[in-house]
């Protein structure tokens, strides 16, 4: 049997619409596909979140307690 390859072009709104008319299993295997993919997070990236960890270690009194910013959204 030959394969079809389609290409169908849609805008983010209409994949969201699509995505919202599968069922939960349907949307559960999309999801583990989509993370399937190999992704690297940039090094800047990484290091600035290490720094920031490293500066709440030294200093915990810059954190936030999570329960005060969450009333205050």
């Amino acid at each position: 049997m030959e394969a079809i390859k389609i290409s169908i072009q849609l805008d983010f709104n209409q994949v969201v619409d699509a995505v919202r008319q599968l069922s939960p299993a349907e949307k559960f295997k999309l999801n583990e596909i989509i993370w399937e993919d190999d992704f690297e997070i940039p090094k800047a990236h990484q290091e600035l979140v290490l720094s920031r960890l490293e500066k709440g270690e030294k200093d915990p009194s810059r954190l936030l307690d999570w329960a005060q910013v969450a009333k205050n959204l």
